[in-house]
């Protein structure tokens, strides 16, 4: 991928890039998931430490997906509706 100007079409320049809050959300997502996960896992095999710190993340991630939501609605308002791909 070259580094230079961005291609035709795109929104965001150098001073001010686009963020890809969508896909932000997908991450935060899947972070929650697996930090769930391993973290039951873990306190049933009796790792008690790994598993809380597990899912303290997984906590995290729920309040990343909060912030990305409110985020993607504020944004949805101010571009009036506009629908944004994955990256976007």
């Amino acid at each position: 991928m070259p580094i230079g100007a961005q291609p035709p079409g795109r929104r965001g320049t150098v001073e001010e890039p686009y963020s890809p809050l969508n896909l932000r959300l997908i991450l935060a997502a899947f972070g929650f998931v697996v930090c769930t996960v391993l973290g039951i896992v873990l306190l049933r095999s009796g790792w008690t430490v790994p598993g809380w710190l597990l899912l303290a993340w997984a906590a995290v991630a729920v309040v990343d997906m909060v912030v990305v939501q409110l985020r993607r609605r504020a944004r949805r308002r101010a571009e009036s509706g506009r629908n944004h791909s994955l990256f976007e």
